[in-house]
Order: structure tokens, then sequence, then C-alpha cells
């Protein structure tokens, strides 16, 4: 091989690892963007809303990330457990009736799917399933 073959070639690889760099950087910030979450997006005030949070994924203290985040927020978590009924996103299940609470739930939660099942019990309001997309927000230091 000719010297100005090898350049050309070592050049491409570096143009090739460049954009691969740039593309893989853009993904990080479009998922830390879609964790932001409003401020704003909270239960409503003098609401008591009762949420079960489940872990539907292999990740280990996740659903109790989730309920620290959901009671910072003014909800009130009763339970928190896993679930074999994960997949990709995470799932709003409305036991209650309140089509407007679970629509703010799935938004805090990143988009979530919604989904209607009244239970008669009324001990929960809403179930949240945590797909394996859903990342906890980030957890201030305190030294």
């Amino acid at each position: 091989m000719t010297p100005t073959r090898i350049a050309v070639i070592v050049l491409l690889g570096c143009v090739m690892m460049g954009t691969g760099a740039v593309v893989a950087s853009r993904r990080q910030q479009a998922a830390r963007a879609a964790t932001i979450i409003p401020p704003e997006l909270r239960a409503p005030d003098s609401v008591r809303i009762r949420v079960q949070v489940l872990n539907g994924t292999r990740t280990r203290g996740l659903a109790r990330r989730a309920a620290m985040m959901l009671r910072d927020r003014g909800f009130d978590v009763v339970e928190t457990g896993t679930s074999s009924d994960g997949g990709d996103s995470t799932t709003v299940i409305d036991l209650s009736g309140h089509p407007e609470w679970a629509k703010r739930m799935a938004l805090i939660m990143g988009n979530a799917t919604i989904q209607s099942k009244p239970d008669s019990s009324r001990y929960l309001d809403i179930a949240v399933i945590l797909g394996t997309r859903w990342r906890p927000p980030a957890v201030p230091f305190y030294p």
C-alpha cells in the first residue's frame, strides 16, 4: 500500500469515529432531556392519590427510586414491588376512574402508556409498572 492510501484510510476512519461520537452524544442529550420533568407536574393539592409502583425490569432498586421521586411530587406511594408484566415502556393503570390523575402520572413518568382497569377495592388509585426505557432522575449528592 502506498502512503497516500494509508493516509486516506486513516482519515476516513477518523471521520467515521467522529461522526459516531456526535451521534452518540446527541442521543444521550435527548435521553437526558426526556427525563427532565417540569416542576409544576405534581399531585393536585388537597388530594391524596395512592400509588403502587412496580418494577417491570431487571434493574434492582428502580421501583424505590420511582417511589422517592413520586413522593417528592406529592403522591402517596403506598406500595412498591416487582412485576413480570414489564416491557419497554412504562404503563400507568388508572384503578379509580380518574383519567386526569393517570394522565398527570403518565407525563411525570415520561409519556407512559395509560390503561384503565377499575378496581372496586378502592385501596389504590394508580398503579405504575416501570419499563426498561424509564430512567430515574439524577439523585443529588449530599456529602
